[in-house]
């Protein structure tokens, strides 16, 4: 019980919450982006500062959730991992003409 309400509590929340305002801010700045606020460059260079942090939460979360034996989130996780994983591998390989 004890390491259920530390792994809960401790990590995943704050990895959630993180999370959720990456996506709330990456979301401001489309909106800004669309009222003409800001220019495309500096929107885009803006929300891809987040990604790479975004990609590495999700995948640590994932991986905690399958070795701390929460199965139903960590299969609800893997799809997401996943998809990140291979848009992240797949820049990876553009930038050598593969992808």
């Amino acid at each position: 019980m004890g390491w259920n309400l530390f792994f809960w509590l401790v990590i995943c929340f704050p990895t959630n919450i993180a999370l959720l305002a990456s996506n709330f801010y990456q979301v401001l700045i489309l909106s800004d982006l669309e009222s003409d606020y800001i220019n495309p460059f500096e929107a885009s260079s803006r929300i891809n500062y987040f990604i790479l942090p975004e990609f590495i939460g999700q995948g640590v979360l994932c991986a905690l959730c399958l070795l701390t034996g929460h199965w139903l989130m960590f299969l609800l996780n893997v799809p997401v991992t996943c998809y990140h994983a291979m848009l992240a591998f797949c820049v990876l390989l553009s930038f050598s003409g593969r992808c």
